[in-house]
């Protein structure tokens, strides 16, 4: 292991923590949505934007720091917990791309249920919390799958 491997280490846990963090403010937020007036939607949509541009972009950083880690580090490509990590992410990404975006811009058009879209963003939410979660969890226990 070199010298970086520490520095690799700490933007890896923070990137990590960018990219999952700001989806829990998003909780109490979806139940604010609701309710909220036209003007506040539009607040509401804005946040949720940032959140799935700063997940994104800290996604990045986790992702290159982690190939990083993995040159530098003991592990193989080939370990069960990274291979799971890497399938697990790449499923998030996918999430990702699909379930916010589009919701999101349904829910300007006023001909929308507005309830039903403020339920799947919910719903997205926690899907994601729990991909993501998945990988902390994969990441952090290292299990041996096979």
């Amino acid at each position: 292991m070199s010298t970086l491997y520490p520095f690799l280490l700490y933007i890896h846990i923070v990137s990590a923590i960018m990219s999952i963090g700001p989806f829990f403010v998003l909780i109490p937020m979806v139940k604010k949505l609701r309710e909220a007036s036209e003007q506040e939607e539009q607040a509401y949509v804005n946040t949720f934007r940032f959140v799935i541009q700063l997940a994104k972009h800290a996604g990045h950083v986790l992702v290159v720091s982690g190939i990083l880690l993995l040159l530098s580090g003991p592990w193989a490509w080939t370990t069960s917990w990274v291979l799971m990590t890497i399938i697990v992410m790449v499923s998030s990404l996918f999430f990702l791309a699909r379930a916010f975006s589009p919701t999101l811009r349904k829910l300007r058009d006023s001909q929308q249920d507005r309830a039903k879209l403020v339920q799947k963003l919910q719903r997205a939410i926690w899907i994601y919390l729990a991909l993501l979660g998945i990988m902390l969890w994969f990441m952090v226990t290292k299990p041996v799958l096979w």
